[in-house]
């Protein structure tokens, strides 16, 4: 071989080297993969673009312009006070990348600090620069509103409700949270807000997925309340099963925005030890002074039950509140719990009433019934019993 050949024999060889490395997908040079500081440059941008409304800052981090079927389209009419990502992991190749992030946001008017939820995103190389393609929840985690279509809003000094369903569903939900204001501020009386967050998607499905649980789990439920008893946490979010709803009357309707706008006024001084036939039991006390009905209309199930003799020989505990057992033990514990309260209520006073509310989310209820009734549980029991027997046999 000549050196010539050599030579030749050397280059082919670099040559076949240089096509074997762009078959495989491994040039020798390009750019580089996203890393951490880009995806939070890039999230910074969209964020702002976002807070701002700016339709051209938003074009310029987006694949999805600004469109119908753009998240810019879909969240057009929700009042945001806040936007922002914290970006927890990236896995990147050479023209696409998903990213993992923390959204805080909050409504204007209605939050008092940051909601969060975790968000997976599909990042693209577009033209050379990276843009997101897709958002959604992250997996195992629970839809925001707007991850199931564009949101219509509608606001009034009641507070806030969202959906994606018709503007006619929202002026109906609209009128409900008007009227349960004031019932749950007469109530309570307390420091609250005095307004709600409503939350009404397109059915149960899209309901669980608000919650972050299967349909089968709400079936049946007609409305939520979610939230955190902690200061500084966002507000509450009253989530509505619109298949459930469409199934009650006027009065159906109004009770459980109602019921569920209690929890909302109740929500600071509720927590843990707070037994579920006191809170559910108050919340539907005052939603049954706003549309009083005779008693054993109100409580049919206790009315059957003492009718029988079988009058329940203690309060109902947690258990008797699970939505996936006998409707008719369900029936019995909210009945229980609403006629317990007004028991108080009518012996003890309405303040009293409010006073162990308090005392039994701070102190526990068996400390309650001694320092604000003065008497213990066991008397409390036979007393209600009584009662019970009284007013429905």
């Amino acid at each position: 071989m000549t050196e010539a050949q050599g030579v030749l024999g050397r280059r082919r060889a670099a040559r076949l080297g240089l096509a074997t490395l762009l078959a495989a997908g491994c040039a020798p040079s390009g750019p580089p993969p996203l890393d951490r500081a880009e995806a939070t440059a890039l999230l910074d941008r969209r964020a702002t673009a976002l807070r701002e409304r700016d339709p051209a800052a938003w074009r310029a981090t987006s694949t999805g312009g600004t469109g119908q079927d753009s998240l810019w389209a879909r969240l057009a009419a929700v009042p945001l006070a806040g936007w922002a990502y914290q970006v927890t992991e990236v896995e990147a190749g050479p023209a696409t990348a998903t990213v993992e992030a923390i959204l805080r946001y909050r409504l204007r008017g209605e939050d008092p600090a940051p909601a969060t939820a975790r968000r997976l995103l599909g990042l693209v190389r577009h033209e050379g620069r990276w843009r997101v393609r897709s958002e959604q929840a992250a997996p195992g985690t629970a839809q925001l509103l707007w991850d199931q279509g564009t949101v219509r809003a509608r606001r009034g000094s009641w507070g806030l409700v969202l959906g994606t369903g018709s503007a006619g569903a929202l002026r109906e939900f609209a009128r409900l949270a008007e009227r349960a204001v004031p019932v749950a501020d007469d109530a309570w009386g307390g420091d609250w807000p005095r307004r709600v967050v409503v939350l009404v998607p397109g059915s149960l499905a899209g309901t669980a997925a608000l919650l972050g649980g299967e349909p089968d789990g709400y079936r049946g439920v007609a409305a939520v309340t979610t939230g955190s008893p902690e200061p500084g946490t966002p507000a509450d979010r009253i989530v509505v099963n619109p298949e459930a709803y469409r199934e009650l009357d006027a009065r159906g309707k109004q009770f459980v925005l109602t019921h569920e706008t209690v929890h909302v006024a109740t929500r600071n001084v509720t927590g843990p030890a707070t037994p579920l036939w006191l809170s559910e039991g108050f919340a539907d006390r005052a939603a049954h002074r706003a549309a009083p009905r005779p008693l054993a209309t109100a409580a049919p199930a206790l009315t059957a039950a003492v009718a029988r003799g079988e009058v329940p020989r203690a309060l109902p505990d947690g258990a008797a509140f699970a939505f996936d057992g006998d409707s008719g033990a369900l029936d019995r514990a909210y009945e229980g719990g609403w006629l317990a309260c007004r028991l108080i209520a009518d012996r003890w006073g309405e303040e009293r009433l409010r006073a162990f509310y308090r005392a039994a989310g701070t102190r526990g209820v068996d400390a309650a019934f001694r320092e604000v009734l003065g008497i213990t549980r066991a008397e409390f029991t036979a007393a209600w019993r009584a009662y019970l027997r009284e007013r429905l046999g």
